[in-house]
């Protein structure tokens, strides 16, 4: 029996995001890390931002150095109380040594663990792929941009963590 059917007509709630972008501000983190991979990954950003309405002073973008710094600037921006979400940009590939394991597990880690702790949206922009073809492909290549996706995704987490309105409260 489904949950509908025990309730009677009774109609579950859903909330959803959206993509509405007024009154929100964002802020991008990008590796400099196979810059050549993440500053079109940033581009794509960007582009799916002001696609959307989002106007260039409510975005700001903050380069550091690799993915494994990432979340240590996002949890930076997190607490600053000035974005509705944030997005990061990265790029690891995999190369002969187990380097790229320990990156693109701490980076997913810790950018996850800001999320939680501060309740500000995250969109997890950081490709990890086997050759720098695949990154490229990623990147506007083939497979669109991943910086697109990513931002579309923190567009909408913003939406639905403002609908929630559930959101932790930070420094504002």
């Amino acid at each position: 029996m489904r949950l509908s059917q025990r309730r009677g007509s009774t109609k579950l709630k859903t909330v959803k995001g959206g993509i509405s972008t007024k009154g929100l501000k964002f802020g991008i983190i990008v590796s400099q890390f196979n810059e050549n991979v993440t500053e079109r990954l940033h581009k794509g950003a960007l582009e799916c931002l002001k696609a959307h309405g989002v106007t260039e002073s409510a975005v700001e973008s903050v380069s550091c150095p690799g993915s494994f710094e990432l979340p240590q600037v996002a949890n930076h921006l997190a607490q600053s109380g000035k974005y509705d979400a944030l997005i990061c940009l990265g790029c690891v590939i995999r190369g002969e040594t187990p380097h790229f394991e320990y990156i693109a597990a701490e980076a997913a880690r810790g950018i996850g663990q800001v999320a939680y702790a501060t309740g500000v949206p995250i969109a997890f922009g950081v490709l990890t792929t086997d050759t720098p073809k695949q990154a490229l492909d990623r990147a506007g290549g083939k497979a669109g941009n991943k910086g697109w996706d990513a931002a579309l995704t923190a567009i909408e987490m913003a939406n639905l963590i403002n609908n929630l309105g559930r959101r932790k409260k930070t420094k504002r």
